[in-house]
């Protein structure tokens, strides 16, 4: 009987920030049941465990061994290998970890855990039907606008009932290159594909309206006596504050080329045309997870820190600013420009 314990939540498997352990083969008792966590400065920690009240208990990578001083040296090790390769992740979204943990030649227990929840999908229901509505388009016509939302696609596709739905499908099969009975694989691939940029997008609709929030925060900081009378201080929150609109704007800039390419794909739909879209897609998967992790991550601890209640006065604003928000930054503007030589 599977313990069910020992199986990632829906939490942990929607999220951007979490890796439980016991997705891969991991030998220690005690870190089969532990998950890394990125924090607000983009470091990987081991959460041992967490209470219903938020209380984590962590350690850093480097202290397993220290720690866990009773255990079987070789059995440690040998997860430790594995570990500090996951250490280096910029990112513990499933999109991510797909690509990465390939790399990294590490397996996985079961592959459902590298997708994102049922629940999850659900909610990403309507952003799907952006990508989808073309597809169902080219093969339903105009059923297209009386369709339930309800209704298995998929089973369609493999059990059409109208010629006109037929002919359509063999006219897709010949512009893919693929057999007629391909075409439900054809839709699964590409419904895995734009169910990422929906999931990616969603990241970024709910973090955006938090940076600025935290820049007209930065704002309010630089009026401030000790800081109008500083001027390394008003430099480094200005900086600051272009950086954090800068990554926005240009992930931004990067969905609209994902749009772009997916609208292209439509107007001349092909095998190879759908293979590049897709090999794209998929290369930019790593850098937008890493980046949305990112500014998640620190928005989160902003949040936490400074609730609308409590703004906080200039000198804890500093500190969180110096402490929190810098370390990390330049990791993430790092792999946003890092996009711009994918092709």
């Amino acid at each position: 009987m599977v313990d069910q314990s020992l199986k990632p939540t829906n939490e942990q498997q929607d999220s951007l920030h979490i890796l439980p352990l016991c997705m891969i083969p991991i030998q220690t008792p005690a870190l089969r049941r532990a998950c890394l966590v990125k924090n607000s400065r983009l470091e990987t920690a081991v959460e041992l465990f967490r209470d219903k009240a938020g209380v984590s208990g962590q350690l850093y990578v480097r202290d397993l061994p220290d720690f866990f001083v009773d255990t079987d040296e070789k059995t440690l090790m040998d997860d430790m290998v594995k570990i500090r390769g996951l250490d280096t992740m910029p990112s513990f979204d499933v999109y991510s970890c797909r690509i990465s943990l390939r790399a990294l030649g590490i397996a996985v227990n079961d592959e459902e855990y590298l997708k994102l929840s049922i629940d999850r999908q659900a909610t990403l229901a309507d952003r799907m039907r952006d990508f989808t509505r073309p597809l169902i388009a080219q093969v339903f016509g105009q059923d297209v606008d009386g369709m339930d939302d309800s209704v298995d696609l998929i089973d369609m596709l493999r059990n059409p009932h109208q010629e006109d739905t037929r002919q359509n499908l063999i006219k897709l099969a010949r512009e893919l290159d693929v057999k007629v009975l391909d075409i439900p694989r054809f839709v699964e691939d590409y419904g895995d594909i734009f169910l990422s940029l929906a999931y990616f997008r969603d990241c970024l609709d709910k973090i955006a309206p938090v940076v600025e929030r935290f820049s007209a925060w930065l704002e309010e900081m630089k009026g401030a006596w000790t800081i109008r009378n500083d001027r390394s201080k008003e430099r480094m929150i200005e900086s600051v504050e272009a950086d954090m609109k800068e990554i926005v704007r240009l992930i931004n800039l990067r969905f609209e080329t994902f749009d772009r390419k997916t609208a292209d794909f439509w107007n001349n739909a092909s095998a190879e045309h759908f293979k590049a879209v897709r090999k794209y897609i998929i290369s930019h998967h790593t850098s937008v997870g890493g980046v949305l992790c990112g500014l998640t991550m620190k928005m989160d601890s902003w949040e936490t820190k400074f609730p609308s209640r409590n703004p906080g006065g200039p000198q804890a604003r500093m500190e969180f600013l110096i402490g929190e928000i810098l370390p990390g930054l330049e990791t993430i503007k790092k792999l946003e420009r890092s996009a711009i030589d994918l092709k």
